[in-house]
């Protein structure tokens, strides 16, 4: 069987939003204006950015990432959250509960989030079609080594299937920087399970 090779995709610090707060921040009746398109199909980048203020700091230009989401929610790399003075979790998109809260400020207004602030996990996206000819699932975990003189493992790293996915490798700009990775890079899958491990050996 073929190696498995992803892509790598290195996410800054983003927002998502429900169509209730885009308009609390950037008044009645506003939609988001696309920027451009990223790698997963039907998401995009915003022109709007919006400024984040937390107990120790601010930072300001921080991107939105459309569509509308039902529920708001800020991913961060761990280098963002010291200088705001938030503790979020390493945690996978949409498992908000229990995540701190902060603030964000738009052109029209501000929006305090009672939770949704969190350091994503890293993953990988794939279509349904190619997590069954390598025999992984959602929610798998596997090793991702990385070449070269910064390289070492990326351990941990989660399987997400999905019918609109597109084969991906995300990771915040703190993990691209530390094994010197760029976007585009394409990296080999290796095995965290023995079972994942017979079916590809």
């Amino acid at each position: 069987m073929a190696k498995l090779m992803v892509p790598v995709g290195i996410s800054s610090r983003h927002v998502h939003l429900t169509t209730a707060h885009i308009e609390q921040l950037f008044g009645p009746g506003h939609r988001l204006t696309k920027l451009k398109d990223l790698s997963q199909p039907g998401q995009f980048a915003c022109e709007e950015t919006v400024t984040l203020i937390g107990p120790k700091g601010s930072l300001s230009g921080v991107r939105i990432l459309g569509p509308a989401r039902k529920e708001s929610q800020v991913e961060l790399a761990a280098t963002d959250t010291f200088k705001l003075g938030v503790k979020p979790p390493v945690r996978d998109s949409g498992n908000l509960a229990g995540t701190p809260g902060i603030e964000l400020v738009g052109t029209s207004g501000r929006v305090r989030l009672v939770q949704g602030v969190i350091i994503a996990a890293r993953h990988i996206h794939m279509s349904p079609m190619e997590a069954a000819a390598y025999g992984l699932k959602d929610g798998d975990r596997v090793e991702v080594p990385v070449p070269g003189e910064r390289g070492g493992i990326l351990d941990n790293v989660r399987i997400r299937v999905g019918p609109h996915y597109a084969l991906d490798f995300h990771l915040d700009t703190d993990e691209g920087n530390a094994f010197g990775l760029k976007n585009g890079v394409r990296l080999e899958v290796t095995a965290a399970r023995k079972e994942w491990r017979r079916a590809v050996g």
